[in-house]
This record gives structure tokens, sequence and C-alpha cells, in this order.
């Protein structure tokens, strides 16, 4: 059976957001529904999504600030604004930021279903091969999708948290990844017994990766993580 085709929507408003959600259902796609920005990200962090939908006024972070933490671990994802601002300054920084549309509220369900089959068709003419959940690590091997961790035939399998923390560092290899982003994204906030938490995952991700020594996960003093190899 064909997959479908998969939806994050954040939207704070609940009735609306409930009836967007509905919608789409009713036309094939499955979709998650986040309430507030904090969560929309939590929920990216998660899954596995073929575009998201972001509402832009929302309580704890608005949606630009959830497109661009989104755009600094996956540039490719589409991305289309939910708003019931005309502004011209928002859409351009919208489109800076890297969204992909911007449809105005209110809209009628057909109109953004054709938005959506729009987008979605422009993202697969350059999409993307089953191999791009595999990241080289040095001489190691890391299965985003299956959380495995191999080298030289030694294979580990590794817990989803784990997993979620070396696939946010693989997408940004040899870059700075704040360490709030990734408490954001794995945990849902930042907190300090969180912080507590993800320090002891990346002491666990260094334990796996000790075999080759030219592979690293440097800590930026407070500023997070790199991971080099």
């Amino acid at each position: 059976m064909e997959n479908k085709t998969s939806i994050l929507l954040v939207e704070d408003d609940m009735n609306l957001g409930f009836v967007i959600q509905d919608n789409l259902k009713m036309n094939g796609y499955d979709v998650v529904l986040s309430q507030d920005g904090k969560a929309g990200l939590k929920a990216f962090g998660e899954g596995k999504y073929d575009l998201c939908l972001l509402d832009i006024m929302m309580p704890k972070k608005d949606g630009f600030g959830v497109a661009a933490d989104i755009r600094k671990i996956d540039s490719q994802v589409p991305i289309i604004f939910l708003t019931a601002k005309t502004m011209v300054e928002d859409k351009i920084k919208g489109f800076k930021i890297g969204a992909d549309d911007y449809i105005t509220k209110p809209f009628s369900a057909e109109e953004l279903i054709l938005r959506i089959e729009a987008v979605l068709r422009r993202s697969s003419s350059k999409d993307t091969d089953p191999s791009s959940t595999a990241y080289s690590i040095g001489s190691y091997t890391y299965d985003a999708s299956n959380y495995t961790l191999q080298r030289q035939g030694a294979v580990k399998k590794l817990t989803k948290k784990e997993a979620e923390i070396l696939k946010i560092l693989c997408e940004n290899m040899d870059k700075v990844v704040e360490r709030n982003l990734v408490l954001n994204l794995v945990w849902g906030d930042d907190s300090y017994f969180n912080g507590r938490s993800l320090d002891v995952f990346i002491t666990k991700l260094r334990k796996y990766l000790k075999e080759d020594e030219a592979v690293k996960i440097t800590n930026i003093h407070g500023v997070g993580f790199k991971l080099e190899g």
C-alpha cells in the first residue's frame, strides 16, 4: 500500500487546527497537529514529514522561529506559512527563512490543497533518494531510519533519543549545533534537567564513535556541539 504524505500542522487556534486537520485527512494526508511553536518543533524532531504548515502568530515560539530552526536541520522539507498578516515585509521575512509558500487567512480548503499539491510537486522534482537517511561519519555509517551505527561489520543499535541527537549532528556535520536547538527538538524544552540528560547522551555517543580517532563531538562552551569526522 502506498505511504500517505505526512504533514506537520502547527496552529494555535484549536478550532481552525482541527478543521484543517480533518480536511487534509479527508484528502488522503496523514496530519500531526501541534498547538504551539515549541510543541511543533518537538514533533518535527520526532517524526518524518513531507511538508510543514506553520501558523506565524503562536505562543512560546512563533512560526518564523520554528521555520528557522527546522531549516537548521533540514534544508529540503517544504514549508508553507499560514497567516492572518498581509504585510509584504512578513512575506519577505518568511521567504528569506526558507518558506516555499505563504497562504493568507481566511482561505478555502480547495486553495490550501492546491497549494500543498503544487509545493509537493516542486519538491518531488528535486527529491531525495532513500540513501538520504544514511550518513558517513569517518569510518562509521549511520542509518537514521533504523537507528543503527555500523563500522567494519559491527552494528550498534541506538535508542530513540540517541538516534535523534546523532541525526541532528549529522545534518550539521562540521557545523556548531546550538544546545537549545537540540533540547527543543528532542525534549520539547531546554530546562536545566533536560540539559543534564543531553550531556549524558553526548557522552554515550562519544563512546560509540571512539574507535575512529578522526571522529569527535566537540563541546563549544556556552553554545553547543560540533560533530567532526
